[in-house]
């Protein structure tokens, strides 16, 4: 077996979903957050990213090549981003699929920290924007590895780099990583903290490494 696939314990000619499934399966493992060593969590990724590589004809993610997705679309003027906490959606009993969703935030007089926006700088990505502007929003790994920062992008787009364990089903659902993924136009509307989505529940990494979502100005 070759080495990327053996790193993920699938076979060469394992299609596209059982790389992908695989490569979730092993960051959850080798995480260090989860009882693994970053030297192994690293390897995993490098082996996701060879695969990748080699079936798309690229070359392998590097210093020069790595993250040029998210740089070719980030929005350099910057971006304006309404959020909205998913705390106060499932308590007040509202959707995400509400079409006036954010109309109903505006008019609720809610905390800064569950609504408001902000601007994301050419180079940041969604989660060091919130961060640089006060705010801590939930993570855990950082490198795209778990759900804990993920976030419902409503309206707009983000860039997607590579490496990342969400399925292309979360995605066309508007699921993305908020510590990966830059804004990609000028303007924005997610819903943070959705972390505790049915569907993002083997997803989650322990949660002592990130504070309850607040304002630190």
């Amino acid at each position: 077996m070759d080495a990327p696939f053996e790193i993920l314990g699938v076979d060469p000619d394992a299609d596209d979903g059982e790389v992908d499934q695989a490569y979730r399966r092993r960051v959850m493992e080798t995480h260090p957050d989860q009882g693994g060593s970053a030297r192994a969590f690293q390897r995993v990724k490098e082996a996701y990213e060879r695969i990748v590589a080699m079936r798309s004809d690229e070359t392998v993610p590097g210093a020069e090549s790595d993250g040029v997705e998210a740089a070719d679309h980030h929005h350099d003027a910057g971006s304006r981003v309404e959020y909205l906490n998913y705390e106060v959606i499932a308590d007040r009993g509202w959707s995400i699929d509400d079409a006036d969703l954010f109309a109903a935030a505006a008019d609720a007089d809610l905390d800064p920290r569950d609504y408001g926006e902000f601007l994301v700088e050419p180079g940041e990505t969604l989660l060091e924007a919130a961060e640089n502007r006060g705010f801590a929003w939930p993570y855990a790994c950082r490198g795209g590895a778990c759900a804990n920062c993920a976030v419902a992008v409503v309206t707009g787009e983000m860039t997607v780099p590579i490496d990342h364990v969400l399925s292309p089903e979360m995605m066309d659902r508007g699921i993305q990583l908020s510590c990966i993924g830059a804004p990609a136009t000028a303007e924005m509307q997610v819903v943070y903290n959705v972390k505790h989505m049915p569907e993002l529940d083997e997803l989650r990494l322990p949660a002592y490494r990130f504070e309850r979502t607040q304002s630190v100005d």
